[in-house]
């Protein structure tokens, strides 16, 4: 063997040794081993249950915050179509002029924020931390249009990123 490739195998070596000595050090020192849990929560605050469910898990509750007749009935059969569980069907009161306002608590960040994509990311979110359940309230605005797409749900669940604990709350620990 000669010297130049003793000495390539020597330099490679002492590069593993030093790339495997900053992976260790990285793992010791890692300070963010408990991100994503609720350590260091202050107890009084809810726990938000941030996992992003399938269609099939998603309670929902269809309002007309509209002057359209019957529109949460048609939208609601929308939602039914794509294996959402329709609870109910109904009138706002009030009414808005967004496309559509989500209403949820702590139990339903993740399937509002599904939900959300079904917008494209342009219905409003009202968090209520003292709500109950896991039923999201889907109050159809004046700018509602129709639906998204099945591609540009997933497009804009893409856009949107992973559900996020909204302010006051803390993430539920992650099961793995």
């Amino acid at each position: 063997m000669s010297f130049a490739r003793v000495r390539a195998l020597v330099i490679v070596g002492m590069l593993a040794v030093v790339a495997l000595v900053f992976v260790a050090v990285a793992i010791v020192r890692d300070t963010q081993s408990s991100a994503g849990t609720a350590e260091g929560c202050p107890d009084d605050w809810p726990r938000a249950d941030v996992t992003l469910r399938d269609h099939k898990d998603v309670k929902i509750k269809v309002l007309n915050g509209t002057d359209r007749p019957g529109l949460a009935a048609t939208v609601g059969d929308d939602f039914r179509n794509r294996d959402f569980q329709v609870e109910e069907e109904g009138t706002e009161k009030k009414k808005i002029d967004d496309v559509a306002m989500l209403r949820y608590g702590p139990k339903g960040v993740g399937s509002a924020h599904l939900l959300r994509a079904y917008f494209l990311g342009a219905a409003e979110l009202s968090y209520d931390p003292a709500r109950e359940g896991d039923v999201v309230d889907v109050v159809l605005g004046n700018a509602f249009q129709q639906l998204a797409t099945t591609t540009e749900v997933n497009q804009s669940i893409g856009d949107l990123g992973a559900p996020v604990a909204p302010p006051g709350s803390c993430p539920l620990p992650v099961e793995n």
